[in-house]
């Protein structure tokens, strides 16, 4: 029986490596002229000049990669990928906003210059502190025991703007109204698929109280998540989420 887990578990992994280097399932669509997306070794990302940061990070997440080798550094670096320029420290230096970041860098120690990535400003957005050391973090935590227990997640992450035009430094980077996240799960057992939505406050209710369909999200952001999945198990995933699922200890 012991040696069926570990087959198991074995072949899930290898099948996310490998979907890792050549699917990019967890990618929304963009266009492919786009001169703003970009590919870092552990997220790709769709940058937006007029807020400056991005309109969305993806980034698949291995139950191998939870190993914590390498430490936060805090150090923040403009992203030289994006040649118009991203946000900068001074941007944020008395803003009373904090360098939030949308992949997190707990997501990253696993690899050197994974750890480094987490920290260029088009993976950053403000975030209120109390938004991002609360919430936010719960979030990004109970992600991390997702990817334990399912070996393989793909998430997609960014910040949304509703009839706003506060910003913070010379660059003038938009404070965002709301952030989301979605995530899937697809292997050969397991097609599940959920969002978040978070109003950009103190958010005092449970992660799960805070779910939606990954199908409104797409009507809230104008993005495509997951269109490279077969169109059946797409519309599936998206149009609801199996709320028990995802709330399983």
């Amino acid at each position: 029986m012991r040696i069926i887990l570990l087959i198991s578990i074995f072949i899930t992994v290898t099948s996310c490596s490998v979907i890792k280097h050549n699917r990019f399932i967890e990618e929304p669509k963009y266009n492919k002229d786009d001169s703003l997306y970009f590919k870092h070794y552990a997220y790709s990302f769709l940058y937006n000049e007029e807020i400056e940061q991005s309109d969305w990070v993806s980034y698949q997440l291995l139950v191998s990669e939870l190993e914590a080798n390498y430490k936060r550094t805090n150090n923040f670096y403009e992203d030289t990928l994006v040649i118009t320029g991203t946000a900068t420290n001074a941007d944020y230096k008395y803003s009373g906003y904090d360098k939030g970041h949308l992949a997190p860098a707990a997501d990253m120690t696993w690899n050197k210059q994974a750890m480094k990535e987490s920290f260029y400003f088009s993976n950053i957005s403000p975030q209120l502190p109390e938004f991002n050391r609360g919430i936010w973090k719960k979030l990004e935590t109970k992600v991390r025991k997702w990817a334990e227990k399912y070996y393989c997640l793909y998430i997609t992450t960014g910040p949304i703007f509703e009839n706003t035009d506060k910003t913070i430094g010379i660059n003038e980077v938009v404070i965002p109204t709301h952030f989301f996240k979605t995530i899937l799960i697809y292997n050969d057992s397991i097609m599940q698929g959920i969002g978040f939505l978070f109003p950009h406050e103190k958010c005092n209710e449970e992660i799960i109280d805070y779910a939606v369909s990954i199908d409104r999200l797409e009507i809230i952001t104008g993005n495509d998540f997951y269109h490279l999945l077969p169109n059946r198990h797409e519309k599936d995933i998206e149009m609801q989420f199996d709320l028990k699922f995802w709330e399983e200890k």
